[in-house]
C-alpha cells in the first residue's frame, strides 16, 4: 500500500507538470495582436525576468549560507540535508520561474482574446495562463516531496530522512521569503508611484502610456503577484506535507506510523487529479458569470476531494486506526476552514457585497474616512477568520484523537492543513490569472485599443482581486495550522512539553515573538514607502523635463527603464533585512534557551495570523471599492470620491501584496527553522 500510494503521488505531479505543458502550448498558440501590443508584452517580460534573475542571483548567496549552516551545525545534514535543502530552493525558483514567464506571454494574447472574442474568449487564456502556473507548482511540490520520500527513505533508507525531507520545506520557505517580500516591495513601489502622480496629480487614466511607471508597474504584477505567489504557495504546500510526517515520526509506530506517513501524499493525489479535471470546468458565457465560472471549478475539485478523501481514510486507517471516520472528518474539517476562510475574504473584499460599497460610499468624505473605514473592516474580517480557524482546529483536534487515540489530535491537526491546500492546483490557477488580467487591461489602454476592450479586461481584472484575496485567506488560514503542527512537532523534538508562561523565558519569548511580525510589517512597509518615494521624485521630474509628455505630445517618450530599475534597485536592497529577521532570530533564540523559543514561535503564530488576515482583507477592500467607483459609481472616474479612494488604495497596496502576504511564510519560517535545527538547540 505505502508505495503503491507514493509512485501514485509521484504520477499525480508528473500529470500536473504535462497538463502544464498543454496549458503552455495553448496560450503560446494564441495570436499577440498588433505591433504595440508585442512591443508592450515584450517590455513587460524582458523586465520582469531581469528582475528575477538578479533577485534569484542575491537569494543564491543566502541558500549557499543556509546550506553550509546545516551541513556544519546538523549530523544528518552532511550532504543529504543541504542537498535536500537546496534542492527545495532550486523547486520554488523553477516554479516562480516558468509561471512568469507564461504569464507574460499570456498578457497580450488575453488582450487580444478580448479584442476579437470579449470575455468568453479572454478568460480561457487568462485561466489557461495562470493553471501553468498553477499546476506547475503543485506538481514540483508533490514530485519533490514524493522523491525526498522515495530516495532518502525507500533506496537509502537514511534514519534521519524526515530531517531530510524536512529541509526541502525550508529550500523552497527561502525562496518565497525572499520573492514575496522583494516582489512585494517592487510592486507596490512602481503602483503607488503610478497612481499617486499619474491618477492624483497629472489626472491621467491607469495605464496610460505617459506614465513613466506604467511598464514597471505591470512588470511588478509579475513579480509580485505571480512569481511571488507562487513560491509562496509552493512553500506552503510542500510544508502541509512534511508537517504530520514531522510530528508522526515522534508519536506513532509500527503499521500506525507508516499509514501516518504516507496519508498526505494520498490526499495531495486525490486532490491533484480532482484540481485537473475541475480546471477544464472554467468557461464563461460573460460577465454575468465570470465568479460562477471561477467557482464551478474549485468547487468541483473540493466535492471530489471531500468524497474521495472518506475512500483513502478507510483503505489507508481501516485496519490500523480506532476509528478510521475521524482522519476523513480532521481533512473534511480542513477543506471547510480554508473554504470558509476563502468566503471570508470574498465577503470582505468583493464589490459584490456591502463592505467594499460601504468603503466606497465613505470616499464621499475624503480620504480619511476611506482609510478608517477600511482598517475597520480588515480588523472585522480577521475576527471572523479567528473563529472559524479556532473552530476547525478543535474539530481536528476531536477527530484526530477519536480516529487515532493519544496524540492523534495533532496529527488530525496537520492533515487538516492539507485538506485546505489539497486543491492547490486550480486555487493558485483562479488566483494566477488576476495578475494577467491586469496587464491585458494596460496593454489595452496602452495600445490605444477600443474602450470595450479595456471594459472586458477590467471585469476579468475586478474579479482576478478578490480571487487573489480568496487565495491569500487559503495561503494565510494554512499557514496558522501547519505552523500548529510544526510547532508541535518541534516541542517533541527538543522534549518541552509544555509552554509555561509563569517561566519567565517562556514570557520574554512570548513577547518577542508577538512584537516580530509587527516589526516586519513595519519594515516592509517602510520599503514600500522609501522605494515609492524615489518613483515618485523620477515620475515628477520626467513630466517635468521632457518636453510635450504630460500633455499626450506623440514624439514624447517617457523613460520606462529608469523607472524599472529603481523598484528593481529599491526591492534588491530593501528585502534582505525583513527577510533575514525570521531566519535568524529563531536561530539566535534557540541557541540561548529552547523555552524562549518555545514561547517566541508561539506569539509569532497568533498576531502573524491576525496581522496578515487584516492586512490582505483591508487592502483587498480599498481596491476593489476603487474600481467600484471607476465602473461609474459616487461620480466615477477623476471625481473627488474617485481621488480620495485611489489614496486609500495606495494605503492598502503594501497591506495586501507586500506585508500581509508575507506574514504567512514569516510564521511558518520560523517554526521549520526550529525544528530543523532542533538537535542543535538541545
Amino acid at each position: 500500500m505505502v508505495d503503491t500510494i507514493l509512485y501514485v503521488a509521484l504520477a499525480a505531479g508528473a500529470l500536473a507538470l504535462l497538463l502544464a505543458v498543454y496549458y503552455t502550448r495553448s496560450v503560446l498558440a494564441a495570436p499577440q495582436g498588433n505591433e504595440r501590443m508585442i512591443e508592450l508584452s515584450t517590455a513587460i517580460r524582458e523586465g520582469a525576468m531581469a528582475f528575477l534573475k538578479r533577485e534569484y542571483t542575491w537569494v543564491s548567496v543566502f541558500v549557499v549560507v543556509m546550506a553550509v549552516l546545516i551541513a556544519a551545525l546538523l549530523d544528518w545534514g552532511r550532504p543529504w540535508g543541504a542537498v535536500a535543502y537546496v534542492f527545495g530552493a532550486a523547486l520554488s525558483a523553477a516554479a516562480g520561474y516558468v509561471g512568469m514567464r507564461i504569464a507574460t506571454a499570456a498578457n497580450a494574447r488575453t488582450t487580444e482574446a478580448a479584442r476579437t472574442g470579449g470575455i468568453p474568449a479572454a478568460l480561457p487564456i487568462a485561466f489557461r495562463g495562470g493553471a501553468v502556473m498553477g499546476f506547475t507548482v503543485a506538481g514540483l511540490g508533490l514530485l519533490g516531496v514524493g522523491l525526498g520520500f522515495l530516495v532518502f527513505n525507500n533506496l537509502l533508507e537514511d534514519p534521519d530522512w524526515v530531517d531530510i525531507v524536512t529541509a526541502i520545506g525550508l529550500g523552497g520557505s527561502s525562496i518565497a521569503l525572499f520573492a514575496r517580500v522583494g516582489g512585494g516591495i517592487f510592486t507596490k513601489a512602481a503602483d503607488v508611484g503610478a497612481d499617486l502622480v499619474g491618477k492624483i496629480e497629472a489626472g491621467i487614466p491607469e495605464d496610460d502610456p505617459r506614465n513613466p511607471a506604467v511598464i514597471a508597474d505591470n512588470v511588478g504584477d509579475n513579480v509580485g503577484d505571480v512569481a511571488g505567489m507562487g513560491a509562496d504557495l509552493f512553500e506552503s504546500y510542500v510544508g502541509s506535507l512534511i508537517a504530520p510526517v514531522a510530528y508522526a515520526i515522534f508519536v506513532f509506530s509500527g503499521d500506525l506510523l507508516a499509514s501516518t506517513i504516507i496519508f498526505p501524499l494520498a490526499v495531495a493525489a486525490l486532490g491533484m487529479f480532482a484540481s485537473i479535471i475541475g480546471s477544464f470546468l472554467v468557461k464563461a458565457k460573460d460577465e454575468s458569470h465570470l465568479a460562477a465560472a471561477l467557482h464551478r471549478g474549485t468547487n468541483f475539485a473540493m466535492i471530489v476531494t471531500a468524497l474521495g478523501v472518506a475512500g483513502l481514510a478507510y483503505w489507508v486507517f481501516g485496519e490500523v486506526a480506532e476509528n478510521w471516520v475521524g482522519i476523513w472528518f480532521a481533512v473534511v474539517a480542513g477543506l471547510i476552514v480554508g473554504w470558509f476562510v476563502g468566503k471570508i475574504s470574498e465577503w470582505f473584499t468583493s464589490d459584490h457585497y456591502k463592505t467594499v460599497k460601504e468603503i466606497a460610499r465613505q470616499s464621499q468624505t475624503g480620504p480619511a474616512t476611506v482609510i478608517i473605514s477600511g482598517i475597520a473592516e480588515g480588523m472585522r474580517s480577521a475576527a471572523f477568520s479567528v473563529i472559524v480557524v479556532a473552530a476547525g482546529i478543535g474539530a481536528a483536534v476531536w477527530a484526530g484523537d477519536w480516529a487515532l487515540g493519544d496524540g492523534g489530535g495533532i496529527y488530525g491537526v496537520a492533515i487538516a492543513a492539507i485538506g485546505v491546500l489539497a486543491t492547490l492546483g486550480i486555487t493558485i490557477s483562479v488566483d494566477a490569472y488576476g495578475p494577467i488580467a491586469d496587464n491585458a487591461g494596460g496593454i489595452a489602454e496602452m495600445a490605444h485599443l477600443d474602450p470595450e476592450v479595456r471594459e472586458a479586461t477590467d471585469a476579468l481584472d475586478s474579479l482576478g482581486n478578490t480571487t487573489a484575496a480568496v487565495a491569500k485567506g487559503f495561503a494565510i488560514a494554512s499557514a496558522a495550522v501547519t505552523a500548529l503542527a510544526l510547532f508541535s512537532a518541534f516541542t517533541k523534538a527538543v522534549n518541552l512539553e509544555q509552554i509555561d508562561v509563569a517561566n519567565a523565558p517562556t514570557t520574554i519569548g512570548l513577547f518577542i515573538g508577538a512584537m516580530i511580525p509587527f516589526l516586519f510589517a513595519s519594515m516592509t512597509m517602510n520599503a514600500v514607502g522609501r522605494a515609492a518615494s524615489r518613483m515618485i521624485d523620477e515620475v515628477r521630474r520626467q513630466f517635468r523635463e521632457i518636453p510635450g509628455l504630460r500633455a499626450g505630445d506623440p514624439d514624447a517618450k517617457p523613460d520606462y527603464t529608469t523607472c524599472v530599475d529603481i523598484a528593481t534597485a529599491g526591492a534588491l536592497r530593501e528585502m534582505v533585512v525583513p527577510g533575514s529577521m525570521a531566519i535568524v532570530v529563531p536561530l539566535v533564540v534557540g541557541f540561548i534557551d529552547v523555552e524562549a523559543l518555545g514561547g517566541l514561535l508561539a506569539g509569532a503564530l497568533v498576531t502573524g495570523f491576525l496581522l496578515a488576515i487584516f492586512m490582505a482583507n483591508a487592502g483587498g477592500a480599498w481596491d476593489n471599492a476603487k474600481k467600484f467607483i471607476e465602473t461609474g459609481a459616487f461620480g466615477g472616474k477623476g471625481s473627488d470620491a474617485h481621488h480620495a479612494a485611489v489614496i486609500g488604495d495606495t494605503v492598502g497596496d503594501p497591506f495586501k501584496d507586500t506585508s500581509g502576504p508575507a506574514m504567512n511564510i514569516v510564521i511558518k519560517v520560523m517554526t521549520i527553522v526550529s525544528l530543523i535545527f532542533a538537535s542543535a538547540f538541545i
